[in-house]
């Protein structure tokens, strides 16, 4: 760790004049600011904009931060501590990198450290551990207690203990009056070791020594371990993999010693030909993904297709972005591959956006066969080392590619060319919490726009907002209305539950209509997907005798129930509690469960249909790293009939043999209290359907509603996108919602109900006062009013489109705000600024 030292001022060194240096730095702390510190005279030819360093922060941390820059200009208020250390040579930001994490702060109106936060993995972060070792000038002059001397025992052999190990030591949960003590008598030394949280995946190798390649040597070995036929065998073993005699360039490849464990090689045989010197083993860095793939030619494209794509590059030649509206089954992806094979044989980088984690199986299988090891996957459930070395594959090149979730925007692109945001109607986009609170589609449009880089949007239900800029003719617009290859749409029909109710046709949740659908898809030996967008055995459980109904200790909501681990949970805060034997409120036993989850759905089909396998997946069964593959890979594999799932199932997925979708609850989806609910209805219910016969046989979707005389049910039963939009866009047009006007959300949250209210109100006639042009609505108690034992009231605020002063706006709501909570008197109180809520 390098040592700071210099004065303030310029310093003469020899005959040079050294110039003292500053620099402006992005720490991940919820402050917004940036950070000043002063650059050691050692590193001043060194440092660079974007480069991670290691700074100290408050009394004892340290902290990984981004260089954003360089000056030298010491700051007025305050003396600048030294940087610590710097993390690489080369910066792991590039300037477009820092112009992105500028505007995502801004726009977004997020604090500098919370977008570095989000931006840099925590691979790429140093951690700090805490360490005790033995003051080397202690000598015991008093009697230690018996737990301090089992301590000062164990320093006085070893060279330290990590903090964390010491009461797993002394069989002690509480340390801290123990240290004190140690420390007051300067028996100990408490420090910090700070390490990179990355680590390379290495595996050890072995080769011959050298000075044995030649043929006489190596029969000298043969004689001296002719009695040891184990140490033999793992020599010819060797010999018979790696031809090392007169071949020195592949013995110093060598042969990774796992392969020599798994043909039945004794390890104690390798260890003493390692001790005797004539088998060398080293370290050799591997990379944590397959690599060496074997690639087939890209799939040729149909006529449709091929015009389309056609379309697509005239259309970048005008616009940089560009809508492609294809309905289910089109063969989008077939066209977005060629794309990417174009940008890449260019020389230049492509990234593929996906909503959620469950959309990169099949797509990277697909994508993989053709483009092989180019082909880099980044998303949350792969490990830190597995992300950073994602990261440092795109930077060094060896990705040219990229697919992956939102976070995927942040990673070292220098050369970017195209950037495709399939399914970009998903409000998965949008990330909720913590801030940023960025939508990764419309940041993509910036961030394509700093490399000059080309957008496809793809989607069989575009966003509102997007197919209205297209229709503006802000975006190009290219559609592609007919399935690929023979398929064809499935046929919508709906099942009225209200009917078969009266009639006594149902079972259960489902209509007579549905059930013997699914007995004669099942009986040709097809595939059904059921589709119930509500996790958990039950919503809630409710007492038969007084209405009472379990609650979250700390969420204003009820708490759902799920049978398989026959506990209570809440789906907003993880809180979670047994089933109780009898109600709470006056001693019944008589609990009902009311309504249904898919773990219910899944329940009643299995006992429905004894002879076929019915599976779940939802975020309950989907928890391991490998669960969701496992699954995928059983539905299209056949070793699974029947599918129960929430909208996991209406994405991207592509089986051969489905031919049924069954849609539950929709009346609850129509109705919910948002100005999307219809967009969001339609878009699932059409890709769910969607996943219905996408081969020969056309598919069926049957729709389970209440009210079968909905208009938004007809749209979907004709799959009819442009009437839905028309309709829609009249409505967001009276009513002044986006793409008519932009919106920004204020949550104003605290654990007391009547400072949030207090504070609500007082913010909102500050900016009634200071925003005169604007709607502004509420406060308002949101329809969940406590979440994670904290009270909440919104503020919403329209601003028309053709505002030219966003920024300043944006910056006036800020100080509204905070004139607000630094009083005292609503100390504790947080505002929440959404920015594009969806």
């Amino acid at each position: 760790m390098a040592k700071a030292k210099g004065l303030m001022q310029n310093e003469l060194f020899g005959n040079e004049e050294r110039l003292t240096l500053f620099v402006e730095v992005i720490l991940p702390v919820p402050v917004p600011k940036l950070f000043t510190y002063r650059v050691p005279f050692e590193f001043n030819e060194l440092v660079l904009e974007g480069q991670r360093i290691i700074v100290p922060f408050g009394q004892r941390n340290v902290l990984t931060g981004v260089i954003k820059q360089i000056h030298q200009q010491p700051p007025k208020d305050y003396d600048a501590r030294y940087v610590l250390d710097l993390l690489e040579a080369a910066p792991a930001f590039n300037s477009i990198m820092l112009k992105f994490l500028d505007w995502v702060g801004s726009y977004y109106m997020a604090n500098p450290g919370d977008v570095l936060g989000v931006a840099m993995p925590s691979g790429l972060k140093v951690s700090s551990e805490s360490l005790v070792q033995l003051n080397p000038s202690y000598q015991v002059q008093e009697e230690l207690a018996s737990d301090e001397e089992m301590l000062i025992n164990y320093l006085s052999e070893h060279e330290h203990i990590p903090f964390q190990e010491i009461p797993h030591l002394v069989g002690k949960k509480s340390i801290n009056k123990l240290i004190k003590s140690l420390l007051d008598k300067e028996a100990i030394l408490l420090f910090d070791k700070i390490r990179e949280r990355f680590s390379p995946k290495t595996s050890t190798y072995l080769k011959l020594n050298p000075e044995l390649l030649s043929e006489t040597e190596l029969q000298n070995v043969f004689e001296r371990i002719a009695k040891k036929p184990k140490q033999e065998e793992v020599l010819l073993a060797y010999l018979q993999s790696v031809p090392a005699l007169g071949n020195p360039s592949l013995n110093a490849l060598g042969l990774k010693k796992e392969v020599l464990l798994r043909a039945g090689c004794s390890p104690s045989s390798i260890k003493t030909l390692e001790s005797h010197g004539i088998l060398i083993s080293y370290q050799r860095i591997e990379s944590r993904f397959e690599e060496n793939l074997n690639t087939v030619d890209a799939p040729p494209l149909s006529k449709d297709q091929q015009k389309v794509l056609e379309q697509i590059l005239a259309s970048f030649e005008q616009k940089p972005i560009t809508l492609l509206h294809g309905i289910t089954g089109s063969g989008k992806t077939e066209i977005y591959l060629n794309l990417i094979q174009q940008v890449i044989d260019n020389g230049q980088q492509v990234l593929f956006l996906v909503p959620e984690i469950a959309l990169t199986t099949q797509l990277v299988i697909r994508l993989r066969k053709v483009l092989g090891s180019q082909v880099g996957v980044y998303h949350s459930r792969f490990s830190d080392n597995e992300r950073v070395e994602v990261w440092q594959g795109v930077q060094n090149g060896k990705y040219p590619f990229v697919i992956g979730v939102r976070s995927s925007l942040f990673l070292p692109f220098d050369n970017l060319g195209l950037i495709i945001i399939d399914e970009e109607h998903e409000p998965s986009y949008k990330q909720m919490d913590p801030s940023p609170r960025y939508h990764a589609r419309d940041a993509a449009l910036m961030l394509a726009n700093l490399h000059h880089a080309r957008v496809l949007l793809g989607s069989a239900t575009p966003s509102v907002e997007s197919y209205y800029h297209a229709r503006q003719g802000r975006y190009g617009l290219v559609e592609l209305d007919k399935r690929f290859g023979n398929a064809v749409l499935p046929q919508v029909e709906i099942a009225d539950i209200s009917r078969e109710k009266k009639k006594k046709t149902m079972k259960g949740h489902i209509t007579s209509h549905l059930f013997e659908a699914v007995g004669s898809a099942l009986s040709r030996n097809n595939q059904v997907i059921i589709f119930q967008n509500r996790r958990g055995y039950a919503p809630y459980l409710s007492c038969s005798v007084c209405g009472w109904t379990p609650h979250c200790t700390n969420c204003d909501v009820s708490l759902t129930y799920h049978m398989f681990k026959n506990e209570l949970r809440c789906h907003y805060c993880g809180y979670s509690e047994a089933l109780p034997p009898t109600c709470e409120a006056c001693g019944s036993a008589e609990l009902q469960a009311i309504n249904y989850g898919t773990e219910q759905l899944e329940e009643s089909l299995k006992l429905l249909l004894p002879e076929n396998k019915v599976a779940r997946m939802d975020q309950d069964t989907t928890q391991g790293k490998h669960t969701f593959d496992k699954l995928i890979d059983d539905f299209a594999n056949r070793r699974i009939d029947l599918l129960v799932g929430t909208q996991m199932v209406a994405k991207g997925l592509d089986f051969d043999h489905v031919t049924l979708v069954g849609i539950f609850d929709i009346d609850r989806m129509i109705h919910f209290p948002d100005f999307r609910s219809s967009e969001r209805t339609f878009q699932l219910a059409t890709q769910v359907a969607g996943r219905a016969g996408r081969r020969k046989e056309q598919g069926k979707v049957i729709i389970q509603t209440y009210n079968p005389d909905q208009t938004l049910l007809r749209h979907i039963a004709r799959q009819d996108y442009k009437a839905f939009y028309e309709e829609e866009i009249k409505e967001r047009e009276q009513f002044r919602y986006p793409p008519f006007v932009r919106l920004i959300k204020l949550t104003v949250r605290h654990k007391e109900a009547r400072l949030v209210s207090d504070a609500a109100y007082l913010i909102t006639d500050l900016l009634r006062q200071t925003i005169t042009s604007e709607q502004i609505y509420g406060p308002i108690q949101p329809v969940i009013g406590k979440i994670r034992n904290k009270y909440l009231q919104e503020v919403l605020i329209k601003i028309d489109r053709s505002n030219p002063q966003l920024n300043q706006l944006k910056l006036t709501i800020w100080k509204c705000t905070r004139q607000v909570i630094i009083r005292k008197d609503f100390k504790g109180v947080q505002v929440i600024f959404n920015i594009d809520p969806v």
